[in-house]
């Protein structure tokens, strides 16, 4: 297998804190037996994958899947044919929306977004805000504000009325929720004008900021804060042979497009596009393709629980399948 580098890195800075060398095989082997009669270390499972279809299935209205949590970050996954059945305000945390497939028309108090394939955006804390999806999906981070955005945006959001064609003002409730918007944290739920709600934008001077995937290769981030980051990936073709190591934060990716091969000290896992993983805090991992791939990748320095269902589970990583992958 040979020498390979490992980067290790740490959530608040693009510079690594170390780079070691390291021989692979001996990197992603088990460790050695021990003379002494006690455990000197414990089993881990192997990474889990966690996969939801981009493309829309139909099905009535469902709320969000929750797929990671902690207590300083939730992510999710939804999918929408129609209205959201209320407006939303966070009490705790700005919301950022990734826009999986289809299309998405965002209403706010700052304007409104319509949504396409491969964008980003934000909603600050406390700005109301509803959805209508046309057969789509999309991604959602709930995340204690402020949340840094320190990319350049593509484009802003706007005074658009109506939102959407045929758009005609109904009776509309507002749920106001804490606890990251998960299931049961409403705090008060009423009846609102929605015309009201989102003339707010003629008196409201801020505009929220739409973002797009990376188009370069590398990382590019688009949100953060101390505890949390957020940023898209476009990966060239890849032999595997550099590998990363965060020492103090969990990593979640998302696959967007393209196939890979993430190999880890906890084994081996093909990756295609709806599917998620998380790569726990301070294991080393890389990748292997053979052509581009674009994926999220989500830093916390705390340990995200998986909250949805596993799809399947890594498989132990052997010389001869990195020399295939290479191959």
């Amino acid at each position: 297998m040979g020498t390979v580098t490992e980067v290790l890195a740490l959530i608040g800075s693009d510079e690594p804190l170390r780079v070691v060398e390291r021989d692979e095989e001996l990197l992603l082997a088990p460790p050695h037996s021990s003379r002494l009669p006690m455990e000197l270390w414990s089993d881990h499972e192997p990474l889990r994958v966690v996969h939801h279809p981009q493309e829309y299935v139909a099905e009535a209205f469902a709320a969000p899947r929750c797929v990671y949590e902690n207590d300083g970050l939730r992510v999710e996954w939804q999918k929408m044919n129609g209205r959201q059945p209320f407006y939303h305000r966070n009490c705790d945390v700005d919301e950022i929306g990734y826009q999986i497939a289809g299309e998405r028309t965002l209403m706010t108090e700052l304007g409104v977004v319509e949504h396409r394939p491969g964008e980003f955006s934000r909603i600050p804390r406390g700005v109301g805000h509803d959805n209508h999806g046309r057969g789509e999906s999309h991604l959602l981070f709930y995340a204690p504000a402020p949340v840094a955005e320190p990319a350049e945006a593509v484009r802003m959001s706007e005074a658009v009325f109506p939102p959407f064609p045929g758009w005609v003002a109904k009776p509309a409730n507002e749920a106001v929720t804490q606890c990251m918007g998960g299931p049961g944290h409403d705090v008060v739920v009423f009846p609102v004008d929605e015309r009201l709600l989102l003339d707010r934008v003629h008196v409201e001077r801020e505009r929220m900021r739409v973002f797009a995937k990376a188009t370069t290769p590398g990382v590019t981030w688009l949100y953060g804060s101390g505890s949390f980051r957020l940023g898209s990936v476009l990966l060239p073709p890849s032999d595997g042979r550099a590998y990363r190591r965060t020492l103090d934060a969990d990593e979640v990716q998302y696959q967007v497009s393209g196939r890979r091969t993430l190999v880890s000290q906890r084994g081996v896992v093909e990756l295609g596009p709806g599917d998620f993983v998380r790569v726990p805090l301070g294991v080393a991992h890389t990748s292997f393709s053979t052509g581009p791939t674009e994926h999220l990748v989500v830093l916390a320095d705390r340990e995200l629980v998986q909250v949805g269902e596993t799809a399947r589970t890594a498989r132990p990583c052997t010389p001869s399948l990195c020399a295939e992958l290479r191959g």
